[in-house]
């Protein structure tokens, strides 16, 4: 019997653990065939949006012997890899625009450090649009970027002294990418909230908002349908 993928949030675990999982790779091939450059999805929490982006990043990477099997591998250019740029803002709460700006210089430190790329700026949007360049130009491919839980730090701090401030430093670091759009390939951002309060902070106006879109509605999560197939094996018996 195959285990189950409690807790588990990257495709490599799942996939080497021989855990159960619902193919959502055919959404990933979607996106990137609506031709549209920056999302945003808004899913609660606990929904599956940060295995959704590991797999977007594993697919982007060129990862390809994970996808064996699955709707991607025989629908996706294995040939054309980019550096991916994955942002997490889930774990840990912040307090103040310091200590967001403290964990986004840590966020940005820990990408370049893995592509081997210095940082030379000082400030957290300068060592983000010199950290894409950078890539663009090691590796002479386009970047892709992943942010997961875009909203979380305004989201903690909504109604608290400071929010303003926290607002400030979101949308000064997301304006990065509306402002380097010649080097980037794919951008996808995910949150808690709704696409209007997300637009209205964080400096992104042209992002495709599919978090109500019909086709994408089973983009991450478990239908149905899903639980009686994939997960079939664990279900009890019906008599």
């Amino acid at each position: 019997m195959n285990n189950l993928p409690i807790a588990k949030t990257e495709l490599r675990k799942i996939k080497e653990g021989g855990c159960l999982y619902a193919d959502k790779t055919r959404f990933i091939a979607e996106l990137v065939w609506d031709n549209h450059k920056y999302y945003f999805l808004s899913r609660p929490r606990r929904f599956g949006k940060s295995l959704l982006l590991d797999t977007m990043r594993a697919a982007f990477a060129g990862e390809r012997e994970l996808f064996a099997g699955l709707f991607l591998e025989g629908n996706w250019d294995w040939e054309a890899r980019h550096p991916v740029v994955k942002v997490s803002l889930g774990g840990g709460g912040v307090k103040d625009a310091e200590e967001l700006r403290a964990r986004l210089g840590e966020l940005l430190a820990d990408n370049a450090e893995r592509f081997g790329v210095e940082l030379d700026r000082q400030s957290v949007p300068g060592r983000f649009q010199k950290l894409l360049f950078d890539l663009k130009v090691k590796y002479k491919r386009n970047v892709v970027v992943l942010v997961d839980d875009c909203d979380k730090p305004l989201m903690d701090n909504i109604g608290r002294p400071g929010a303003e401030a926290i607002r400030d430093v979101l949308v000064s670091f997301y304006s990065v990418l509306k402002n380097s759009s010649a080097h980037l390939q794919f951008v996808f951002l995910t949150g808690a909230s709704k696409f209007k309060s997300v637009s209205d902070f964080n400096g992104l106006n042209n992002l495709t908002d599919i978090s109500l879109v019909p086709k994408y509605a089973d983009i991450c999560g478990i239908t149905q349908a899903e639980l009686e197939t994939v997960f079939a094996e664990r279900l009890p018996l019906r008599r």
